[in-house]
C-alpha cells in the first residue's frame, strides 16, 4: 500500500499538509526475522507497512507471546515510546520480508505544532490505535478460543496461509494442538 493511501485512511489532510508530512518519511527494507523494535528500549520511530506482516510479542523465558499482528497499510508502533519517550513493552518481528514507510517521533511532534491539520491527523492515528488496544483486551477478556479464531478468520484471513500456526495459537493463548483441535472442529 502506498504512503498516500496510508496517511488518507487515518485521517485525510489537506495536500499541502499531506506534503509536509510526507518529506519526513523514508522508506525502508528489512528481511524476514529482523527485529525492528525491541522491548525495553525507547524507539525514536513510527512505522507504516507499505508491504509483508510483523508480529508484535512480549518475550519470555519459555516462549514468546504473541499478542498482535500488522499488515499492508497497517501502523506498527510501540505506543509506550510514542507518547512517553519511555521503553516499550513490545518486541516487533518481521514474519516476511518487509518495506516499511518510516517516521521519526521527534520530527513528527514538531509538525504537530506547526500544522493544525497534522495535529489532526495525528490525534486520529493515536485513537485509532486506542481502539485496537481495547478491542483486544475485550477479546482476551470475554471470548473463548474459538471465537477469537472465527474473528481471525473473518478480520484477517490471509494470516492462516502467511504466519506459522505457532504464532497464531500464541496469539489466540492456546497450544499449537488445541489450534489444531479448533481447525479441525470448522472444518
Amino acid at each position: 500500500m502506498n504512503i498516500d493511501g496510508i496517511i488518507d485512511n487515518i485521517f485525510p489532510l489537506p495536500a499541502t499538509s499531506k506534503q509536509k508530512l510526507k518529506q519526513n518519511i523514508t522508506e525502508v527494507t528489512h528481511p524476514k526475522g529482523f527485529i525492528l523494535m525491541e522491548s525495553d528500549k525507547v524507539v525514536p520511530y513510527i512505522y507504516f507497512l507499505k508491504k509483508g506482516i510483523v508480529r508484535a510479542f512480549a518475550p519470555s523465558e519459555n516462549n514468546d507471546i504473541t499478542f498482535w499482528f500488522g499488515a499492508e497499510g497497517e501502523p506498527v508502533v510501540s505506543m509506550k515510546s510514542y507518547v512517553e519517550e519511555k521503553p516499550g513493552y513490545e518486541s516487533i518481528e518481521l514474519l516476511e520480508d518487509c518495506t516499511l514507510y518510516r517516521l521519526e517521533t521527534s520530527k513528527l511532534k514538531i509538525l504537530y505544532n506547526e500544522d493544525i491539520h497534522i495535529a489532526n491527523w495525528g490525534r486520529k492515528f493515536a485513537e485509532r490505535e486506542l481502539i485496537k488496544t481495547e478491542e483486544l483486551i475485550i477479546s482476551r477478556q470475554y471470548k473463548t478460543a474459538l471465537e477469537r479464531y472465527k474473528d481471525l478468520l473473518r478480520d484477517k484471513p490471509y494470516l492462516i496461509q502467511r504466519v506459522q500456526l505457532g504464532h497464531i495459537a500464541s496469539y489466540l493463548g492456546i497450544t499449537q494442538s488445541s489450534l489444531s483441535r479448533i481447525r479441525a472442529e470448522i472444518r
